[in-house]
């Protein structure tokens, strides 16, 4: 095999809005921090971006965008600012009035080319994915982050619709919380329909004992992993999912960029579809 010309260290992570959890039971005792700001936030917020400074793209899952529970703070662009990302995006999606605005977001040391955002088909609305192309052509690495529903109907509908967007690219990533495992059979139909992999499984959920392959990073089958983790942190109720990836010529991206220095023009533009 050709020697690799980079690497490329991704991460998916559901961060659930910066809020921890312990136990099962906190899901009620600790329901409040879902819909009210709390100093905690801040400082799980502060870790997760010491975390994630170490990685190229960077997947998030469950960023809250803005509202009253995080103190209106976009957690996307904060955790971009503080972990020196210069490319940033987020996609709202599910929104309780002032309360919370749940969404996804990215994180991004490589320029996209394009960011699509997507809603997802479902009963009920609420799930997004964002489609980011990395260069051009069919050199272009296309990546799809997305978090899907919790019922097996609506997620076989959006992996659908999903797999109707990138099944004709060549160098695909799709990678988020998708609340299946891997053996489910619409997680294995997508796969064959969009002509993906899925590498391994690794639990991820919950964060204090992981039971369930939930979160994943799913690739084209010509995609070189070099490795394949599940971290060992409990920001979250879930642990983040990390892959690192051997470029080789035939995929060809932008060269990493610089670090972000909080001004807003050196963010990835929001580009709806």
């Amino acid at each position: 095999m050709v020697a690799p010309s980079r690497q490329l260290r991704l991460l998916s992570y559901n961060i659930q809005a910066g809020t921890t959890t312990g136990r099962y039971s906190e899901y009620v005792t600790r329901s409040w921090r879902q819909v009210l700001p709390n100093n905690q936030r801040i400082a799980n917020l502060d870790a997760i971006s010491e975390l994630v400074a170490d990685y190229d793209i960077v997947a998030l899952q469950e960023v809250d965008c803005g509202s009253l529970r995080s103190g209106f703070l976009n957690q996307a662009k904060y955790l971009a600012t503080h972990a020196r990302f210069p490319f940033w995006n987020h996609q709202g999606n599910r929104k309780v009035g002032m309360i919370a605005h749940a969404g996804n977001g990215l994180l991004s040391r490589v320029e996209p080319s394009a960011i699509e955002e997507h809603k997802l088909p479902g009963a009920i609305p609420g799930r997004g994915a964002m489609v980011v192309r990395f260069g051009e052509g069919d050199a272009a690495l296309w990546l799809v982050v997305l978090h899907l529903a919790l019922g097996r109907r609506a997620r076989a509908q959006q992996l659908d619709y999903i797999a109707g967007l990138v099944r004709e690219y060549p160098h695909v990533v799709a990678m988020g919380d998708l609340n299946t495992g891997p053996d489910s059979r619409e997680l294995r139909s997508f796969c064959d329909k969009a002509g993906l992999i899925i590498p391994d499984s690794h639990l991820t959920f919950p964060s204090w004992r992981p039971q369930r392959a939930i979160d994943h990073i799913l690739v084209s089958p010509n995609m070189d992993i070099a490795e394949l983790e599940v971290l060992p942190v409990s920001y979250s109720d879930h642990r983040p999912l990390s892959m690192v990836v051997n470029l080789h010529q035939d995929v060809d991206l932008p060269d990493a960029g610089g670090h972000a220095n909080g001004d807003d023009d050196q963010y990835a533009p929001k580009q709806a579809s």
